[in-house]
């Protein structure tokens, strides 16, 4: 009897590429320069073909494109989803770049820091010029969208205000956004952590990457210092993390933390109206019991693109922060419709 779904569509391929970086040498943390590119070729791709779009797949925090190619036991990687939205028909044939943004914060925003790495740069800069000089993809930027979750999400929404020159569509699910109530809720556990440790972060972070079990109170510690080295970099040194909060009282430093909300969506919305608007589409969504509390900036952010008339798609869908990879399915063929439409080209046909 069989009770597992099986597909016999036909199968895209990986192929990677060697890319070494200018921009990510010399980093502090000693991360590589060198990295693979994955990129997800649809079935039937030519290259002697209509140049397809690109959707670049922005990871979540703790994770990396390397990491989308990895066995399901249950459910479909990117790839699998790929092909089967493609085969059914749902969506046209795309292309899908699978940056490695990993670092040794546990990954990235997606955007440039001097106590990270500068990731904008490495991809907007270095990646999408590389990819298009090994595979047919449009080069217009309305043939190009990014599309992530959680710190993916934030990454693809971000770079759509700082680079849209580069990118015509954006798909951010559970994107951080509402600083307060995503990240000032694990400040307290960071404060205790690291207050175990002298408030050494970097003695917390080596330990980390030596522990044979991190638990939850090291993950949220880790991504209170990866923020803080993301959105307010100290010097490229000892003093490269700097927390917005004192380590004994938990109190917010105001000046540290305000430049955190500075690179608060919810905040930057007014000053990249334009660049909003300029999107062939603007696609948010999350889940109404989000474990982080996004669905409350995500809302004060939908609020303010209301406010100024921008166009925008938004789903606030019955679910928390994991098991989200369903919402590709509504996401992806819209994203890649818009864009081909966008470009004035019929999208191609499914499954060849």
């Amino acid at each position: 009897m069989v009770v597992r779904p099986k597909s016999d569509w036909p199968c895209g391929e990986i192929v990677s590429f060697k890319h070494r970086s200018n921009v990510l040498g010399n980093n502090i943390w000693g991360d590589p320069d060198e990295r693979d590119l994955h990129v997800y070729l649809p079935a039937g791709y030519s290259e002697s073909g209509e140049a397809l779009v690109a959707l670049w797949d922005f990871a979540a925090f703790t994770n990396a494109g390397p990491g989308h190619l990895n066995w399901r036991n249950q459910g479909e990687n990117l790839p699998q989803r790929l092909d089967r939205l493609i085969a059914t028909g749902e969506m046209p044939p795309v292309v899908v770049p699978m940056p490695d943004c990993y670092s040794s914060l546990g990954g990235n925003q997606y955007i440039n820091s001097s106590a990270v790495g500068l990731y904008a740069d490495y991809v907007v800069e270095e990646l999408v010029p590389f990819l298009s000089t090994r595979v047919n993809v449009s080069e217009k930027c309305a043939g190009r969208g990014v599309f992530g979750k959680s710190s993916g999400g934030y990454g693809a929404l971000v770079h759509a205000m700082y680079y849209s020159e580069t990118w015509g569509g954006v798909a951010a699910h559970a994107a951080d956004m509402g600083f307060e109530w995503v990240y000032r809720p694990a400040f307290p556990q960071t404060a205790a952590a690291l207050s175990a440790l002298g408030g050494d972060p970097y003695r917390f972070l080596k330990n980390f990457w030596l522990k044979k079990s991190p638990g939850s109170p090291d993950y949220a510690t880790l991504m209170t210092l990866a923020m803080a080295a993301s959105y307010d970099p100290g010097g490229d040194g000892t003093d490269a993390i700097q927390l917005p909060f004192d380590l004994h009282t938990c109190e917010l430093d105001p000046d540290r933390w305000e430049q955190w909300l500075s690179h608060d969506p919810v905040n930057m919305v007014d000053s990249y109206a334009q660049q909003l608007a300029a999107l062939h589409l603007l696609y948010i969504d999350v889940g109404n019991r989000d474990q982080y509390n996004i669905q409350y900036g995500a809302r004060a952010f939908i609020r303010r693109l209301e406010k100024l008339g921008i166009e925008h798609h938004y789903e606030e869908f019955d679910g928390t922060h994991s098991g989200m990879d369903w919402r590709l399915d509504t996401s992806l063929p819209m994203l890649a419709k818009t864009l081909y439409q966008a470009c004035g080209i019929e999208s191609p046909g499914a499954g060849n």
